[in-house]
């Protein structure tokens, strides 16, 4: 029988609600971390848009001031990145609106943008180099106040792209990370117009080989500029076409996932970004064919990952009952010759039992010595953890651990806790294996 953790049509919204009513400050505060990113990516976007707008109008104005070519191609360029910063502000917005006709929401809208900011960041070059390689014939009248406001500018464009880059990594918004990236190649090229001003100002005419500083400097501009809008283009385009998310943050859900003792086999483990968040989904066999167990545990496997990864937008769970051919029986004993013990955590050795179950026959047994008996305390909880590490089914004992810390162990981990009255190891394999 398989189970799907999202069709559970009865009692999904009941248990949900119960949670939420059980821990209602988690629910909460993470709804509540998740506005409050939004709206700041939002600001910061709109600050994006009014400071291009400002470098535009400036550059405007003193290009006509001072007839300058390179003043003009960084008012080109401010230009584009206004265009790109409006279009960045609505796309920021429309992607936290929710839609029946998108359940999984509008996030890639942001990857979108990001492919988008790519090829402003490709124009802006090109209309750099045109204008640098193919100069007018007039001599600029650059003044020491078109220098000052240039300069201005440049630390405007560089502060504001330390922000949004800090911004973007705290908030793991690729709008931001792109934003960032783009004023940081826009530091370089009005670094390049400030120069190109500064050397007009100064009467300053250097050449080498037949080509100006101004045309060598454009083209470390263009370098910059081609590795920063391909960087942008190729992460967009991988999450638009649904590309697997990293393999370190794979991994790394992964050991979440194996962590829970239900979880016999991980089946599958896919995970997407969309815009900030990651999206997974996996296919796991549990030890257990209870409903309402297996439910419990996919509800603490997404609780474990959204704790420990940040910007989870959703975690499915597929989950099926272990099918098993054959079954795993731990036995304390007292010593290797077989005598089974009366105390489960003093117990110096444990028989490891395994039986086939078509015609529950013995097909292998092996004895290991316990390595927490020396503990002084809590050594039955740490006992219990290891045998739940060598993926037992059952254990067979004398005691009575039911009201015990290593019967709670056993509980969580789907592990059948057997009481059988034997004193020698094989008088209750014979009993085991005429049980039916």
């Amino acid at each position: 029988m398989r189970i799907a953790a999202y069709v559970k049509h009865f009692n999904l919204r009941e248990n949900k609600d119960m949670a939420a009513q059980e821990n209602p400050n988690s629910t909460n505060s993470e709804v509540a971390q998740t506005d409050q990113e939004a709206r700041l990516i939002q600001r910061v976007a709109l600050f994006a848009f009014l400071i291009n707008l400002g470098l535009t109008i400036m550059k405007a104005i003193l290009a006509v001031l001072s007839n300058s070519l390179a003043v003009s191609a960084g008012a080109i360029d401010s230009a584009t990145d206004s265009i790109a910063s409006l279009v960045l502000y609505g796309g920021v917005k429309l992607s936290s609106k929710k839609s029946p006709h998108f359940p999984l929401g509008l996030y890639k809208i942001e990857n979108v943008i990001s492919v988008i900011v790519a090829f402003f960041i490709f124009f802006a070059g090109y209309e750099i180099a045109h204008q640098i390689i193919t100069p007018s014939m007039e001599q600029p009248g650059v003044s020491l106040m078109v220098i000052v406001l240039l300069f201005l500018g440049t630390v405007v464009t560089f502060l504001f792209g330390h922000y949004a880059l800090a911004t973007g990594k705290r908030t793991g918004s690729p709008t931001l990370l792109a934003e960032g990236r783009h004023r940081q190649v826009d530091v370089i090229s009005s670094l390049v117009v400030l120069a190109s001003a500064g050397m007009s100002y100064f009467r300053v005419q250097v050449t080498l080989f037949g080509i100006s500083i101004d045309q060598i400097a454009a083209g470390l501009v263009l370098i910059f500029i081609a590795r920063a809008g391909w960087g942008l283009l190729s992460d967009g385009m991988r999450v638009l076409l649904d590309a697997s998310i990293d393999f370190e943050t794979l991994e790394r859900v992964k050991t979440i996932i194996e962590g829970e003792p239900m979880v016999a086999e991980i089946l599958s483990l896919a995970g997407r970004s969309a815009g900030r968040f990651t999206f997974l989904q996996t296919d796991v066999i549990l030890r257990t064919d209870d409903l309402k167990k297996a439910y419990q545990v996919s509800e603490d496997i997404e609780r474990s990952v959204r704790q420990q990864v940040p910007h989870v937008g959703k975690v499915v769970i597929h989950y099926e009952p272990k099918k098993r051919e054959q079954v795993l029986i731990a036995v304390p004993l007292s010593d290797p010759g077989g005598r089974v013990s009366d105390h489960f955590g003093q117990s110096p050795y444990f028989a490891l039992i395994t039986m086939r179950l078509p015609d529950r026959h013995i097909v292998k047994q092996e004895i290991l010595e316990n390595p927490h008996r020396s503990l002084q305390t809590a050594k039955g909880i740490q006992v219990a953890e290891w045998l739940v590490e060598k993926k037992i089914d059952e254990v067979v004992i004398n005691e009575d651990l039911s009201r015990k810390g290593p019967g709670y162990v056993f509980l969580n981990a789907g592990v059948k806790i057997r009481n059988i009255a034997k004193k020698q190891l094989h008088e209750l394999i014979e009993t085991i294996v005429a049980d039916e």
